[in-house]
């Protein structure tokens, strides 16, 4: 939006900063989906010995279900308080876990990253 006239701007040059934003979050984003779906289930099973492919890949079964809870909750912040907010606390929150998927000692460290997301 224009602050001088109070209109909206379309197109990828007007809104450059935005759009450069939502490329690299979307990036990260992406790499940290694949890092887990690729890496979490090798360290689940060298690492820490982990025999049972269900345990390993129940890792990555229960994304699904915490972000679809996660989705609503955030959904009902953001009303509540704004977009903006929860996002960015959402981010916040976010930031240790891949640390904790680097350097985690145990596979509850591992599993609790998932609280994080």
């Amino acid at each position: 939006m224009d602050a001088t006239t109070g209109t909206v701007r379309l197109g990828l040059r007007e809104n450059l900063a935005q759009f450069s934003l939502l490329v690299l979050i979307n990036a990260f984003v992406g790499g940290m989906v694949g890092l887990e779906r690729t890496v979490v289930p090798l360290i689940g099973t060298e690492e820490f010995g982990i025999g049972s492919e269900v345990v390993v890949f129940s890792f990555i079964i229960t994304f699904g279900l915490i972000k679809a809870c996660v989705n609503l909750v955030s959904g009902l912040l953001a009303d509540r308080y704004t977009r903006k907010t929860v996002l960015v606390a959402g981010w916040v929150v976010g930031l240790p876990v891949p640390f904790m998927l680097a350097y985690g000692p145990s596979w509850a460290w591992i599993s609790a990253t998932r609280l994080a997301h």
